[in-house]
């Protein structure tokens, strides 16, 4: 491994965990280096860090260990994994559906159960309340170190045994895409959707082009509204909508200097939909 260790977890940084954390990992080699990916997923939202995990895993360095610790099964049956992607990174988390989204866009290479009577901190047997610290942070600790190889985490499984959070594919239907609202841009308030830009532009899409956005939850219409396809938040005007691509090369709706979601109650998740349908700007006026 190349001694990069990435900690994510729903704890926040209020208290001493992921410090912690920290504590543990250097215990174990102080050669590592150590990094958060963040502190503020939403409490107990797998889905969320799944979706956090796919967002930033490509840009690290080849063999970085990942730690992803959102883990409201902690203390029961659920199993602890290693998993090794085909973008040649390792993840260390539990086996509720943390790995979903790398599963499906980058790929799985290798999985390891990990034998937590052989790999967790020592004196911890006892504690069954805070895998973060007891078996995650030391077994991540220990691969990142090179104090022992991947296959030595534990009994290899197949990718096709690792539990999976239900993913919706965007589609285009009836002269419009359709798809779901993935992810908050948390700071800034923009949703973040699962229409690829490739399969958006299907609509015929050229920036400065009109579209009609509607979005749902399982229950009711939130928004209807007309908006322009902009390159960036600039070719709005100040509280204005728009449609951009994001980071990850698919369609996000913002408000220019805004927050979107805060301002139509907006949240995230597969029932949350939104379709955009482009109209004929001449009957807009």
């Amino acid at each position: 491994m190349n001694g990069l260790l990435v900690l994510q977890t729903d704890f926040g940084l209020s208290d001493g965990a992921v410090s912690a954390m920290y504590g543990v990992a250097l215990g174990v080699s102080r050669d590592i280096r150590i990094f958060d990916l963040t502190h503020d997923i939403p409490q107990y939202n797998i889905w969320e860090a799944s979706y956090r995990l796919y967002q930033t895993i490509a840009y690290w360095p080849e063999n970085t260990v990942f730690i992803s610790v959102v883990d409201p099964g902690v203390g029961t049956a659920r199993k602890s994994i290693a998993v090794r992607t085909k973008s040649n990174h390792v993840v260390v988390t539990p086996d509720n559906g943390t790995i979903t989204h790398i599963k499906k866009y980058i790929g799985i290479e290798d999985v390891r159960l990990i034998d937590e009577q052989v790999h967790r901190l020592p004196g911890s047997a006892h504690s069954y309340t805070f895998y973060g610290r007891d078996v995650y942070a030391y077994v991540g600790a220990k691969l990142a170190s090179g104090k022992i190889a991947f296959h030595e985490t534990g009994p290899e499984i197949s990718p096709e045994e690792v539990v999976e959070l239900p993913v919706s594919e965007a589609v285009i239907q009836d002269g419009a895409v359709k798809g779901n609202i993935d992810v908050l841009d948390v700071r800034f308030g923009n949703l973040w959707t699962n229409i690829d830009r490739s399969l958006f532009l299907q609509l015929g899409a050229q920036y400065g082009d009109l579209f009609e956005v509607t979005i749902e939850n399982s229950t009711r219409q939130v928004y209807k509204n007309i908006m322009t396809f902009g390159r960036s938040f600039a070719d709005s005007h100040l509280g204005e909508p728009l449609l951009y691509v994001n980071s990850l090369d698919k369609i996000g709706v913002a408000i220019n200097q805004g927050s979107f979601a805060k301002a139509y109650h907006i949240e995230s998740g597969n029932k949350w939909k939104i379709t955009i349908r482009k109209v004929d700007g001449k009957n807009c006026q």
